[in-house]
C-alpha cells in the first residue's frame, strides 16, 4: 500500500504540471492577437493623420491656384476696359501700370501737365522692377520727383516721400555748372537719378496705375 502511494504521487505531480503548461500555452495566442489588434489600430491612426495632412496641403494648393486664376481674370477684365486707342497712343503695359515714354522734350512741369491731361502722372518709382525697366530705355527722362516745395526734401508727385532711392553717386547736389538750382529729378539710364534744373528740356515717362 505504501509503495502504491509513492508510485502514484509523481503521476499526480506530472498531471498538475501538464495542466499549467496547457493554460500558459492556451493564453499565448490571445496575447498575440491583442498585440496585432493594437499595432493595427496604431497604424490606422498614423494613416489617418497622414491622410488629413495630405488633404489639407491639397486644399491649400487648390486655394492658391484659385486665387491666381481669379487675379488673372480680374487683370484681363481691367485690360478689356482700356480702349484700343489707349494702346494705339503708344502706352505699354507692365503690371500693374501703363507707361508712356515721350518722343519729344519738355520742361519738368510741361511734361507733368502732358501726363495729367491723360489721367496719369510722371512716374513714381517705388519698385526695383520699375528702376530696372527705365534703365533699359536709352534716354534721360523726367520722373515724378521734386524738392521745389521744400529744398532738399524730395517728394513724389503724389505727395509721398521716397521709400527707396537710386540717386547716382554725389547726387542730388542742387547746382549745375551755371549755378542754377536743380529741383527736379531725371533718371540716367546708365547710372541712377540726377537732379536737374526744372526748366531744362528732357524726355519724360508717364505712369497710369490701374485701380486695385
Amino acid at each position: 500500500m505504501e509503495r502504491i502511494v509513492l508510485e502514484n504521487q509523481p503521476e499526480v505531480l506530472m498531471e498538475n504540471i501538464s495542466n499549467k503548461d496547457i493554460r500558459v500555452t492556451s493564453a499565448a495566442p490571445g496575447m498575440k492577437l491583442y498585440r496585432c489588434v493594437a499595432v493595427s489600430f496604431g497604424l490606422l491612426c498614423i494613416l489617418q493623420v497622414a491622410l488629413n495632412i495630405s488633404l489639407r496641403l491639397s486644399l491649400n494648393d487648390q486655394t492658391l491656384q484659385n486665387e491666381r486664376v481669379c487675379k488673372t481674370v480680374r487683370e484681363s477684365d481691367e485690360l478689356r476696359n482700356v480702349s484700343d486707342q489707349f494702346f494705339e497712343e503708344g502706352w505699354i503695359y507692365v503690371r500693374p501700370s501703363f507707361y508712356y515714354i515721350s518722343s519729344s522734350q519738355k520742361s519738368w512741369q510741361e511734361s507733368r501737365e502732358h501726363c495729367l491731361r491723360r489721367a496719369a502722372d510722371l512716374i513714381i518709382i517705388d519698385r526695383q522692377e520699375e528702376q530696372n525697366l527705365l534703365r533699359r530705355i536709352s534716354k534721360k527722362m523726367w520722373i515724378g520727383l521734386t524738392d521745389r516745395v521744400e529744398e532738399r526734401t524730395w517728394i513724389w508727385v503724389d505727395g509721398t516721400l521716397p521709400s527707396i532711392s537710386y540717386w547716382d553717386s554725389g547726387e542730388p547736389n542742387n547746382k549745375d555748372a551755371q549755378g542754377k538750382e536743380e529741383n527736379c529729378a531725371e533718371i540716367n539710364f546708365r547710372e541712377g537719378w540726377n537732379d536737374v534744373a526744372c526748366e531744362s528740356l528732357n524726355y519724360w515717362i508717364c505712369e497710369k496705375k490701374l485701380a486695385p
